[in-house]
């Protein structure tokens, strides 16, 4: 049976599943590997493997993702991405700048320090989302989505350098928004796997563009 909740979601029981416990079953640095149990609407007990980050925050976001947008007089405004080799997709990844909230760090300030350090832009947060998931059937990774915006025109920002750790080689893509899914299009072509964030992003904003105006 179907019933309708007072925010519009069908759903087909009245009953909700229920955590039950959470035993982790190997430990390395960065990441553990946990067995959920949980019960389902039905009153039935079911297992559920998970990655966890060990390095993760009860009250806020294990991470930032930065989405940076660079103003410049006369110029189009353009998305800064990083391109790197990530060893699980056995490829080279185009995403936005994106990092781990350090300890006593703001997700705000954490997105600035990461957007520096990773691309040598300097700039200012415009928005911030709520605390939302990230791969929720993988593990429970937790990540705020600030856009910053960069005022190319500062003496900072005209020539940007980045500021990587000795295990980081990063690339930077500096792309204009109205080229941006051409360009992701045409990089998955020659193997670049593309963040699926990236490329929502991309795709939202062609749809936004193509909103055909409503005449009364």
């Amino acid at each position: 049976m179907e019933n309708n909740d007072s925010d519009g979601v069908t759903s087909r029981s009245q009953n909700q599943s229920q955590f039950i416990k959470q035993e982790e079953v190997a430990r390395g640095k960065w990441l553990s590997l946990n067995k959920i149990t949980y019960k389902d609407p039905h009153g039935q007990e079911r297992i559920w493997e998970s990655v966890c980050r060990t390095t993760g925050s009860a009250d806020e976001a294990d991470a930032v993702f930065v989405i940076p947008i660079l103003k410049r007089t006369l110029k189009y405004d353009c998305v800064v991405l990083v391109k790197q080799y990530r060893p699980p997709m056995k490829a080279y990844t185009l995403e936005f700048p994106a990092g781990l909230v350090d300890k006593g760090e703001t997700p705000e300030e954490t997105a600035v320090r990461e957007l520096h350090e990773e691309t040598g832009y300097s700039g200012k947060v415009k928005h911030i989302s709520p605390v939302t998931c990230l791969d929720p059937g993988i593990g429970n990774t937790s990540v705020r989505v600030v856009t910053v915006e960069i005022d190319g025109d500062e003496d900072i920002n005209t020539s940007p350098k980045p500021r990587l750790e000795e295990t980081e080689f990063i690339d930077i893509l500096v792309v204009p928004m109205e080229e941006l899914l051409n360009k992701l299009n045409e990089m998955a072509r020659t193997g670049v796997v593309i963040d699926s964030r990236v490329y929502t992003y991309a795709v939202a904003m062609e749809q936004t563009r193509k909103v055909k105006k409503v005449v009364p």
